[in-house]
């Protein structure tokens, strides 16, 4: 039996684990444009995530705005 990883919630921030804000992982506001949709958010954020969390969940407002390491967030 392979060890698989815990599915990825995309409600929740890849890199500090709180709620992302974003309307479309919410089904009751996904016709809503998302807050991220306004602002720019430096692709490396995104680069440094594991590839199991690229393009699974969005970033929170305020990670997306950081200047993080998101290397040393350990996986769950």
């Amino acid at each position: 039996m392979l060890n698989e990883p815990d599915p990825i919630d995309s409600s929740i921030c890849p890199v500090c684990g709180l709620s992302n804000s974003c309307t479309l992982a919410d089904p009751r506001t996904a016709a809503q444009p998302c807050w991220c949709f306004s602002v720019d958010i430096d692709p490396a954020l995104f680069e440094a995530l594991p590839l199991n969390t690229r393009n699974q969940a969005c970033l929170c407002p305020r990670c997306a705005r950081a200047e993080i390491d998101v290397t040393s967030k350990s996986d769950h």
